[in-house]
């Protein structure tokens, strides 16, 4: 059937949806910074504009001890001194494997990186910048 009403991923990809959830527990366990996971799942939803996400990251951020004052200014993480040297570095790696500016500097973020994180953490950084990237596309697609 044609028309330009969304595809219900939720409803036709079961078995997609399942896998999912399976490596969002893996990430989940791999013990990375509870409240940094938030705040770099809220940065990249708000790159992505994906306005259920903001919402559902905002509201977990809150529930795991974060302060809406920090939450608040995340959209502005450069210019205020809300975040500590470890989280703006993961918040430029989330803007940079968010929005892939070909001419984005991978190397001096990861030297940045690299100096307060283990490359297993790195890692893990990396999968869930990824997977909320995923889920951003597919809310999204859903409007």
């Amino acid at each position: 059937m044609a028309g330009t009403g969304p595809v219900n991923f939720y409803a036709n990809a079961g078995a997609i949806l399942g896998k999912l959830e399976t490596v969002e527990t893996s990430i989940a366990e791999a013990g990375f910074d509870k409240l940094l996971h938030h705040l770099v799942k809220l940065r990249a939803s708000q790159i992505n504009q994906c306005a259920f996400c903001v919402k559902m990251h905002i509201a977990e951020a809150l529930k795991d001890g974060d302060s809406q004052e920090r939450i608040d200014r995340v959209i502005v993480w450069r210019h205020v001194r809300d975040f500590t040297p470890a989280e703006k570095a993961a918040l430029a790696w989330t803007e940079a494997l968010t929005e892939l500016d070909p001419k984005a500097d991978l190397g001096s973020l990861r030297q940045e990186l690299r100096e307060h994180f283990s490359d297993t953490d790195i890692s893990t950084l990396t999968a869930i910048i990824a997977m909320i990237n995923l889920w951003n596309r597919i809310q999204v697609s859903q409007h």
